[in-house]
């Protein structure tokens, strides 16, 4: 069977201290995948890893079939949402996305109007993004995952700051996401934030995978 994302003995050690231990994954397509613990547990830090964003001591991450750090490059198929995103105050939602957009010039400014509705930002358009609350953030920045539709999404903590009927419909949203066979990572520190989305869900705890809640061989 061939995986989406394969992530093969994975270690990472930053100043001496072991973030990540032994990490192996088997990622699908079509599914959403889960990654809880603490505060400081790893999630973070191994999702930066899965999109070369961070490179291990030891061990690979392979993503359709390609190993990542072998080309040195964030792969084309997937975007990400991790930290704090990095937008422009002085800019409007609108205009920050189109920044993003136009580095890889595969949508249009129709497309990313799209995705400001489909997130709850369309009356947002022309606020700049330093008058932003706390849950817009969240939302451009989903929005900023979403806009070029790509077949691998990752997020950091995407609920945080977001009222409930928001939560609601992000939720439907990456629902509908998995149905067009899109591949879904999902950090976050709150179990039930993801129960309900989840296909598999793994638990990190001190840089390792203690738990997850399917049989499959980790």
């Amino acid at each position: 069977m061939g995986y989406k994302i394969e992530v093969k003995d994975l270690n990472l050690t930053i100043n001496s201290h072991e973030i990540l231990k032994n990490i192996n994954l088997n990622i699908e397509s079509g599914k959403i995948y889960g990654f809880i613990g603490r505060n400081g547990s790893g999630k973070s830090m191994l999702l930066k890893c899965i999109c070369g964003l961070l490179k291990p001591n030891t061990g690979s991450v392979i993503v359709n079939n390609e190993d990542i750090y072998n080309k040195d490059l964030f792969p084309s198929s997937m975007r990400a949402f991790i930290d704090k995103p990095t937008f422009i105050g002085s800019l409007t939602g609108y205009e920050n996305l189109k920044l993003l957009a136009d580095i890889q010039n595969t949508i249009d400014d129709e497309k990313i109007k799209e995705t400001l509705i489909k997130c709850d930002l369309e009356d947002q358009t022309n606020k700049k993004y330093g008058k932003y609350s706390l849950g817009m953030k969240q939302k451009l920045a989903i929005a900023s995952v979403l806009m070029e539709n790509p077949d691998i999404m990752i997020f950091d903590e995407p609920f945080n700051g977001i009222d409930n009927k928001s939560v609601e419909m992000i939720r439907k949203i990456l629902l509908e996401e998995k149905q067009q066979g899109k591949t879904i990572l999902i950090a976050t520190h709150i179990k039930e934030d993801i129960d309900l989305l989840c296909d598999v869900i793994y638990e990190l705890d001190l840089g390792q995978i203690v738990a997850n809640n399917k049989n499959i061989d980790i």
